[in-house]
């Protein structure tokens, strides 16, 4: 990895002040920064390269197509599927978490079917399960965590059962930025008939992601939280499952032949790809790609450890300070939540964005899983390899700036 600092130079929104004060961009889980080279990319495709894919015969279509298949292709090495066919564009992760529901899940579930997901999803992989066990009348089912807040593989054992027809899982946890044991799951999903659909969205910027070794049949993320662009994302799926699925949305660029009576649809990945796709946000998304490449994802998870393993320590142990999930750094992938005495999560956000610290309050999209820690909501401090040292000092300070005032000065 090249030196920190001068890699820092690549992300421009780092270098300005926050209400006077040097920003710490805490809130990574939400949104990554980006890279010069995604911003160039896109203006240059903007500028030189823009026009619609698949369609047009001139030489300028044909180079966008191009460009297209080849982010396809980049993202499909990234993530080691087997054929790019099996990387579909979608607008983001909660998309293409409920293509998959509203595709396989309608068409494969039926009443008395069980669904097994865990208490520790994110809304996107929770609530697209939910409705469709409500519409088919099947019963959805939780995986408990342990009392570190890691996924029970006991309790797993026990819910997954003959009758279970999909797991749903997150890969890396939103709140705790716990490692699910997806591989495990995999396992027991496929040992009893099912398919297991895993939630990458917090995984994909911090960790080397292997969609054939982990057992993955649906792998969905987004391009925002891991350098790209808004408003792009990815859902791979094993090319055999996107071959039976029916389209969900349907018109343009996913049609093969169009009758009065009934029409034939495209191949797999153009089925589910209707429409104009985002074009510049798949080429800004494989420039992100290759950026994160370069840097090698084994020391990004790395340089991600060893920043986890500076701050978790300290966070644990400043008074007034409670920290949920396990004491251990490495199952904190980016993410620490935590609360301060009796203040309320947002008050303390806003005190720290005062010492210009940018970190989340809230209960981040996994209502069920902050209630389960005994609280509405927490303070979430989210790292990304291109933090430093110092972001940790000044979220520690701020911390303890923070309790001075609200106590009127009592530490």
């Amino acid at each position: 990895m090249p030196n920190l600092e001068q890699l820092r130079q690549d992300f421009p929104e780092l270098h300005q002040s926050m209400n006077d004060e040097r920003l710490a961009y805490l809130d990574n889980a939400a949104t990554s920064l980006k890279p010069v080279a995604v911003i160039k990319r896109l203006t240059t495709f903007y500028q030189h390269e823009n026009a619609n894919v698949h369609r047009g015969t001139y030489q300028l279509s044909f180079n966008a197509t191009k460009q297209y298949e080849r982010a396809r292709e980049i993202i499909c090495h990234f993530i080691s599927a087997r054929d790019s066919h099996e990387i579909v564009f979608t607008r983001g992760t909660t998309e293409g978490l409920n293509l998959v529901a509203s595709t396989y899940g309608e068409q494969n579930i039926q009443p008395g079917d069980e669904i097994v997901i865990t208490i520790a999803e994110h809304h996107s992989n929770l609530i697209p399960w939910q409705q469709l066990a409500l519409r088919k009348r099947a019963i959805l089912k939780y995986i408990n965590l342990t009392s570190n807040g890691e996924v029970d593989l006991d309790d797993a054992k026990r819910k997954i059962t003959a009758k279970t027809k999909i797991v749903a899982v997150t890969h890396v946890s939103n709140v705790l930025g716990n490692v699910s044991p997806v591989k495990e799951l995999a396992e027991l999903a496929h040992k009893n008939g099912a398919i297991i659909v895993v939630d990458g969205a917090q995984a994909v910027c911090h960790i080397p992601v292997d969609v054939q070794a982990l057992g993955a049949d649906f792998y969905a993320f987004s391009g925002h939280k891991m350098l790209g662009p808004t408003g792009i994302g990815v859902l791979y799926g094993k090319k055999v499952l996107l071959e039976q699925m029916s389209p969900y949305q349907f018109g343009g660029e996913m049609i093969e032949d169009v009758q009065l009576e009934n029409s034939e649809w495209a191949q797999v990945p153009q089925k589910f790809e209707a429409g104009t796709p985002n074009i510049a946000g798949a080429v800004g998304l494989a420039t992100a790609v290759e950026y994160l490449e370069r840097l090698g994802m084994e020391k990004v998870q790395a340089r991600d450890e060893e920043l986890m393993a500076y701050l978790l320590p300290r966070l644990v142990s400043t008074s007034g300070v409670k920290v949920y999930g396990s004491t251990d750094p490495k199952q904190h992938i980016g993410v620490i939540s935590f609360n301060i005495n009796a203040l309320h999560p947002h008050d303390v956000a806003t005190a720290l964005d005062m010492e210009g610290v940018a970190v989340r309050a809230g209960h981040h999209c996994a209502e069920p899983l902050v209630h389960s820690l005994g609280v509405n909501s927490t303070v979430r401090a989210s790292l990304a390899f291109y933090n430093n040292f110092a972001d940790c000092d000044q979220l520690i300070k701020a911390i303890e700036e923070t309790k001075e005032f609200f106590n009127g000065g009592a530490r």
